[in-house]
């Protein structure tokens, strides 16, 4: 049974949106996963289909006494190794294909760093930059309450992603717990850590895609040069970290721009900077560069840390990094992975390089649970553990098998969770 048909042309990717293009992905991911596993007809369909789905119409009240309405969805993929777990993004190109991806992605990443969630993912179809702070609070706590039926510490545990923040899950757990009559900090993670948050929440993917980075390059890191796609909340820490771990970073983008110092950038001087004015545009130590160029680099490592598809069919075989360490969520095309697997490029996948954020969310859930917290030591030691762990579990079956990292990261993360179904007697 073949679950869909990925777009392979540059016409037909025209043609649809890039959330669509991402449940292709996903899709495709998911069936190269039940060939190897020899998985049956039906536990095909139900691994491939979405537990529920919910679409939601947001209004929000502008500063000018205008009404708009936006559209919000909450997808919860799998439920059968535990609770839906995953972030909620607020931009404008989210939709539904998207947030299903998103979910599905989620399932196989907690099932292969071994936490015992489902997937789970939501998303608001507005940009935040337009909405003055008391627009997004409406926005957020608007949105929470059309979603509050199926959301909750044992049903599905929201976090940030793109868009959303500390403050976003403050207003996320406030809303919750109003409703409920009392506070539930476990409702929610990556809280502001007065309200119940972990310490080692905040960088924790960016921790997560250093201790992959490091788990595959060959050697010592001293020296590598790097360029990271997208200077935001994963890529600008996950650049210092693997500056401070003796990396040169030479090249960084976000949305306004992109630039690169052969030399090595400053990257705090450079954060300081995006501070300051919004951008990494303009960097007056550094040269400007095209987001095009950027990831085509004669870089050692490549962290694509945006959104996704941003490596293509069309642009792949320009890549000329060995090591690309995934930081964003479905960043690179099937076509695309084919031809960077011919090409001899290592890509460590999504699912694992950036399993940080959901790792340590599941510690922070773990300490409102039990009404303890643990020292950020403990949690980067436990963080640690897990990343390296997972990382060897791939790389062996990668070994064994003969296949790519991420086509055994698959194998691992769909493996466990059909075994769950089969455990449960969910699939006769």
């Amino acid at each position: 049974m073949t679950l869909m048909v990925p777009s392979t042309t540059p016409a037909a990717t025209t043609l649809i949106s890039p959330g669509r293009q991402a449940l292709d992905t996903a899709l495709f991911q998911l069936d190269q996963a039940a060939d190897r596993l020899h998985l049956d007809d039906g536990l095909r369909a139900m691994l491939a289909t979405p537990r529920r789905s919910l679409t939601v119409s947001v209004p929000v009240r502008r500063e000018d006494g205008r009404m708009d309405v936006v559209q919000g969805f909450r997808v919860q993929h799998n439920t059968t190794r535990g609770p839906a777990k995953g972030g909620i993004r607020f931009h404008p190109s989210t939709d539904i294909h998207e947030v299903t991806a998103l979910a599905m992605w989620m399932t196989w990443k907690c099932a292969l760093v071994g936490i015992p969630y489902g997937g789970a993912k939501g998303g608001v179809s507005v940009d935040p930059g337009s909405l003055t702070t008391r627009e997004l609070e409406r926005v957020t706590r608007r949105y929470v309450n059309e979603i509050l039926p199926i959301i909750g510490p044992d049903k599905d545990i929201p976090a940030p992603d793109v868009g959303t923040d500390e403050q976003t899950m403050a207003w996320i757990m406030d809303t919750y717990s109003v409703n409920a009559g009392y506070s539930v900090p476990g409702a929610v993670t990556g809280k502001p850590a007065a309200l119940g948050g972990s310490l080692g929440r905040t960088g924790a993917t960016a921790r997560g895609v250093l201790i992959a980075a490091l788990k595959a390059m060959p050697g010592s890191p001293e020296g590598r040069t790097v360029a990271v796609q997208g200077f935001g909340k994963v890529g600008a820490p996950a650049a210092r970290h693997l500056a401070d771990a003796g990396c040169r970073v030479v090249a960084v983008s976000d949305a306004t721009g992109a630039v690169i110092d052969r030399s090595g950038l400053d990257v705090e001087d450079l954060r300081t900077w995006v501070k300051e004015t919004g951008g990494v545009y303009g960097y007056r130590h550094a040269d400007a560069l095209s987001h095009e160029d950027l990831l085509e680099l004669d870089v050692d490592v490549l962290v694509p840390a945006a959104l996704e598809g941003a490596i293509t069919a069309q642009n792949a075989p320009r890549i000329r990094a060995g090591l690309i360490v995934e930081g964003a969520n479905g960043p690179t095309t099937p076509e695309a992975d084919r031809i960077l697997a011919d090409a001899g490029t290592t890509v460590v996948p999504d699912i694992l390089a950036n399993a940080g954020g959901v790792i340590v969310s599941y510690l922070e859930w773990v300490q409102n649970l039990q009404a303890c917290s643990w020292s950020a030591g403990e949690v980067d030691a436990k963080l640690r553990e897990l990343m390296e762990s997972a990382f060897d579990t791939v790389a062996q079956t990668s070994a064994e098998r003969g296949i790519s990292l991420r086509q055994a990261a698959h194998v691992i993360g769909v493996g466990r969770v059909a075994e769950a179904h089969r455990m449960r007697g969910l699939h006769p």
